[in-house]
């Protein structure tokens, strides 16, 4: 921050839904290395809007629930206090899950008020396979970054853990069908995205007047 600004550390929202807990685990890993590089974080998640028999019909379901029940839930004005925003999704049939994108439709009332612009904005996902819709449902989450009239920052192969990552757009992970748990590529790359949105953000406030 500039030094006539009232707060010297850049706000760092990540706003996530997690059905098995891989999205919950990049969304730990990019919150973790925003405090890390300074800033102040809030990690949210989004309420779950599966019938109840359709979570405890699936262990892993119900395991994510109870191992995140004590993050809070996500608020409009979690996303309003923030500078930079970090959305995270497990992909829906190439898109962004239900419970995600109701919670960005509950974003219109401030959309209007513009204040969701001039915000950094980045995204992350999960996927089943390597190529089970990852980067469609990270360019879908950045269709509604651009109606913010936010600032869209994707890692790009910026770094050689992105290279070793292989997706400019953002963290993707895939589980292998439930089987391949979140390691040490895909950490690394979620390292890379939270350290270069704090940057950006961070010479964004400094450089405003």
């Amino acid at each position: 921050m500039s030094p006539g600004t009232d707060r010297d550390a850049v706000r760092v929202a990540v706003v996530y839904y997690s059905a098995t807990g891989h999205v919950a685990d990049i969304a730990r890993e990019l919150a973790d290395t925003a405090e890390k590089s300074g800033a102040e974080v809030r990690l949210r998640r989004v309420a779950e809007l599966a019938p109840r028999e359709a979570v405890e019909s699936q262990p892993a379901w119900a395991a994510n629930e109870a191992a995140t029940a004590d993050i809070p839930l996500a608020a409009v004005g979690d996303v309003v206090w923030a500078d930079a925003v970090l959305f995270g999704s497990p992909t829906r049939f190439g898109n962004v899950a239900a419970q995600l994108k109701q919670f960005l439709d509950t974003l219109g009332g401030v959309w209007k008020k513009g204040e969701l612009a001039d915000k950094v904005y980045s995204a992350f996902t999960s996927t089943g396979s390597p190529h089970g819709g990852n980067e469609s449902t990270l360019l879908a989450l950045m269709h509604s970054f651009h109606h913010f009239g936010g600032i869209v920052v994707a890692p790009g192969f910026t770094h050689p853990d992105k290279f070793a990552d292989g997706n400019p757009y953002g963290t993707a992970h895939h589980d292998a069908g439930g089987t391949l748990p979140v390691g040490d590529v895909t950490r690394n790359a979620a390292r890379v995205q939270a350290e270069r949105v704090v940057r950006v953000a961070r010479a964004l406030a400094t450089a405003a007047p």
